[in-house]
């Protein structure tokens, strides 16, 4: 039975030591009685059976030298057991670690000296100074035995210090391979006790990541490939890509493939894709990595390799081209009762209001007309039926024409287009809707027709292609809103396709001398969504030509602007790619220059976070200039563009840019709001949305309108009440002011889009997949809103229709295994962040149970809360097939 401590044994006796030192005593030998009084029998016998081997060592005879070591050695490791105090036998040790350490330096080379080398290097932990790394100098000069018994204090700070010396002998070019063989030792000790992420730091430190698989097993795999991915946001490149790349060999080796083939995703990486569909033989577990990749939104073809028979390759074909999401959507809306068309009035409640706004909105003005158009596509979208446009002629309310004609001119092009919107992703009832529109001799219509069949077409391949065969005849038509209507299509339904024949046919409109303007700059978006992220020389040379063809007045019109964004959008996210063009930049025409430099910078770093591109952006916001330049308005989105990658950029992004709203001039107030509608989009964060309301009612009526399309953004498909009610006062507020109320209706369309079913957000898979195709059409709308009046207040409002790159359902929809809708409970709660934490904590918090299909709001997740079934992918989002699980008894 262990005797009681004395409760000055520890830390008490320590003070004690320390104030006894201080007192100078007269007595000498007083001193030392009071001070050995303190301590317990046991812990008297302790210091003196250490001070007698500290004797011992320094005999002359080594039989005796031996014996002590071996004594103290056992006393030093049955003691660091516990770590909550400095161990007793360090503790009395401490004084005596000077003479040893001199007498350590007369000793001849032997086993003796060695076996004293790691007693010294365990001492070296409580009592080397700091940067001696004596620890680690005494370590390497010991025996090779086991380090782990020692505890884990001492290889942590093993650890701690072989980093700095590693650093130090690369500067000097040195040997590091005992380093080295020591650091295998430290890791392998780390993996087994559930340290990975101390072993992760410590290879990062030495450069060595590759050790790792070696020493990963079945039960920490997964908690290693997740804090190396999470790592991944904050670290430089190109050791970013590094870790992902181990991360993907890991879950490589423990067959884990869909983890494996959302890094061969993240790291745009076609050959890690194939590789991952190569691996897996079962075909249940490729069609959900199909799935995987038409959320992701690119386009990728299967061959014999991936999937050998021809009718199954046909039919994950079939789910890669995104073909089935029209009829999950369906499902999700049938479930959850919303399947009624809405009407603009709906959305409105004008009857909510006091009598001043709704008395006047009876009048039929071609502008809230037009309004009605967008809020009643952006409601209704991909339900295939409305109140507006698909009404069956015969019907009381007239012929379905009759909307159509309440728009005035380039009105009737959005109206048209809005049956796209409606019909959204489902291709074939679309196309027989809209046909009836090119029959037209009004030729509005006709290019809305052609805007609505690439609309229906967005992010849904088919193999006949049909937006291409409808639309390529168009392109070199005679009127200009006819020709951008089909280049405008093209550009959304081949949106980061990289077709070869659509280039063949935009490329040349850029360099002609007799196209108007207009035509040019929908042509180098479209070519840009196209080729979106691909860094192609090709287009990038056209481009670049096309601006540097651009007159003095014509460099001065809004929508040159989109020439530099086409740029930007083909180095998306690419980072150092694109240095050369931004090279080539530097030589235009000084009223385009700047604009175009932040342009590329910003696209080329989205989704980074990289922070020197932060502060490059930050200082270019940061000076007061000439009213003329319009560069600042890039520089600001570019900064929501770098952030908006993780939580922490994103809060500290938002800081900023609120003092920008108090140091900035004009044209960066401008821009700020759709900098906070970016790095919020579809997640109504309440800071935000007060920043944004007070900002609606700015005395400058462009952020104000920025202000307002950005409380639309941030709630989009959200139906956030509060935002809703926002909403709804301002358009009493601004009854009279058409632009204004235009603007509102617009962000109230958004709020409700789809019924509360859909999202803006470009991130997926738990926010780590970012979908380009998706983000080029966020950006590409909020550089039109940069300047509102010629574009979207203008005749160019169709440029709204981008956000259809972004739209996706917010769902989570289990199938069986016949690909059939499969109602199970799940989970779903806010998401929480378990990276690094011990034992395996709870993912979600707050949870509700739900039957599926369920909808997930921004920051929510999912999980089964049966065992029934076995999910195929870990992350549950869209489409998740499950299969039976074989050992689930019913209770």
């Amino acid at each position: 039975m262990a005797p009681t401590q004395d409760p000055n044994s520890v830390g008490g006796g320590a003070k004690q030591d320390e104030a006894t030192v201080k007192v100078p005593s007269k007595d000498p030998k007083k001193k030392d009685e009071k001070k050995e009084e303190d301590l317990s029998e046991e812990d008297l016998e302790l210091k003196q059976n250490l001070e007698l081997y500290v004797e011992r060592v320094q005999d002359p005879n080594p039989e005796l030298q031996k014996a002590a070591l071996e004594s103290m050695r056992q006393e030093i490791r049955a003691s660091t057991s516990s770590m909550t105090s400095v161990p007793k036998p360090l503790k009395f040790l401490r004084p005596h670690y000077g003479t040893l350490k001199a007498f350590h330096e007369t000793m001849a080379d032997s086993d003796l000296k060695k076996y004293l080398s790691d007693i010294l290097s365990v001492l070296a932990l409580t009592m080397s100074a700091e940067g001696e790394r004596e620890s680690l100098g005494y370590r390497l000069i010991g025996t090779e035995g086991d380090i782990g018994s020692w505890g884990h204090e001492y290889v942590r700070n093993l650890a701690g210090e072989i980093a700095q010396e590693y650093t130090k002998r690369q500067s000097e070019e040195a040997p590091i391979d005992d380093l080295m063989e020591l650091v295998q030792q430290i890791v392998a000790f780390h993996m087994k006790h559930n340290a990975e992420t101390e072993a992760v730091d410590l290879l990062m430190d030495v450069e060595d990541l590759d050790l790792l698989l070696e020493h990963v097993d079945k039960t920490n795999f997964k908690r290693t490939c997740n804090y190396l991915t999470s790592a991944a946001k904050y670290l430089p490149g190109p050791d970013d890509m590094l870790v992902l790349d181990i991360s993907y060999m890991i879950y490589m080796k423990f067959e884990e493939y869909p983890n494996a083939l959302q890094i061969a995703l993240f790291l745009d990486n076609t050959q890690y894709v194939k590789q991952v569909f190569t691996s897996c033989a079962d075909l249940l577990r490729k069609k959900q990595f199909c799935y995987m990749i038409a959320r992701h939104g690119i386009t990728f073809d299967l061959d014999d390799e991936m999937v050998a028979d021809d009718d199954d390759r046909e039919a994950l074909q079939d789910i890669v081209n995104n073909t089935k999401l029209s009829e999950g959507y369906l499902t999700l809306a049938r479930d959850i009762e919303v399947m009624e068309a809405k009407t603009p009035e709906d959305i409105y409640k004008a009857h909510l209001l006091d009598g001043r706004a709704s008395s006047g909105a009876s009048v039929d003005s071609a502008r809230q007309n037009l309004a009605a158009t967008f809020v009643n596509a952006f409601v209704n979208a991909g339900f295939g039926q409305d109140k507006l446009m698909t009404v069956t002629s015969d019907s009381t309310t007239g012929s379905s024409g009759n909307w159509l004609f309440k728009n005035k001119e380039h009105g009737k092009t959005s109206a048209a287009a809005s049956l796209g919107m409606i019909q959204l992703w489902d291709v074939d009832s679309g196309l027989s809707q809209l046909d009836k529109y090119f029959h037209s001799n009004d030729n509005p219509i006709i290019a809305g027709a052609l805007l609505g069949v690439g609309i229906v077409n967005c992010g849904v391949k088919n193999d006949c292609d049909p937006a291409l065969a409808l639309l390529g005849d168009y392109i070199d038509k005679e009127d200009s809103s006819v020709r951008i209507g089909a280049i405008m299509g093209l550009g959304i339904s081949y949106a980061g396709s990289q077709n070869d024949q659509i280039r063949s046919k935009l490329s040349p409109i850029l360099n002609d001398a007799k196209a108007p303007l207009d035509v040019i700059a929908f042509a180098s978006l479209s070519l840009g969504m196209i080729y979106v992220g691909s860094c192609n020389e090709e287009v990038a040379q056209s481009i670049i030509f096309a601006l540097m063809d651009r007159s003095e007045a014509e460099l001065g019109d809004a929508l040159t602007r989109f020439l530099p964004l086409g740029l930007g959008l083909l180095y998306l996210g690419k980072q150092e790619s694109v240095e050369a063009t931004a090279e080539v930049s530097k030589t235009f025409n000084e009223k385009i220059r700047k604009y175009c430099d932040m342009t590329l910078l910003s696209c080329a770093y989205a989704g980074t976070g990289n922070v020197l591109k932060v502060q490059d952006l930050l200082a270019q916001c940061g000076e007061h200039l000439e009213k003329g330049d319009i560069h600042q308005g890039p520089a600001v989105l570019g900064l929501a563009m770098v952030a908006m990658s993780e939580e922490l950029g994103i809060d500290m992004e938002i800081r900023s840019l609120e003092r920008m709203l108090q140091y900035g001039e004009q044209n960066i107030r401008r821009a700020v709001p759709l900098a906070l509608g970016l790095l919020c989009i579809s997640n109504p964060k309440v800071t935000v949305m007060d920043t944004l309301s007070r900002l609606s009612h700015d005395t400058d009526s462009e952020v104000a309108m920025a202000a307002i399309i950005s409380l639309g953004l941030i709630g989009a498909g959200t139906n956030n009440a509060r935002i809703a009610g926002m909403l709804r006062n301002l358009s009493s507020y601004y009854y009279k002011d058409t632009s204004l109320l235009f603007c509102v209706r617009i962000a109230q369309g958004l709020v409700h889009m789809g019924k509360g079913l859909l999202t803006l957000s470009p991130f997926h898979s738990e926010r780590f997949l970012l979908s380009p195709t998706a983000l080029a059409g966020i950006v590409t709308l909020l550089h039109a809103c940069l300047d509102m009046k010629p574009i979207i207040l203008g005749k160019y409002h169709y440029v709204l229709y981008f956000l259809v790159l972004a739209m996706q359902p917010r769902m989570m929809l289990t199938v069986d295994e016949n690909l059939k809708p499969l109602s199970v409970p799940v989970r779903v709660g806010q998401a929480v962040d378990v990276v690094g934490q011990a034992g395996r904590p709870k993912t979600i918090t707050g949870f509700q149970t739900h039957s599926t299909p369920v909808l997930l709001a921004a920051g929510e997740r999912a999980e089964l809360a049966t065992d029934k079934y076995i999910p195929l992918s870990p992350i549950l989002e869209g489409f998740i097939i499950l299969k039976e699980n074989p050992d689930y008894r019913e209770e």
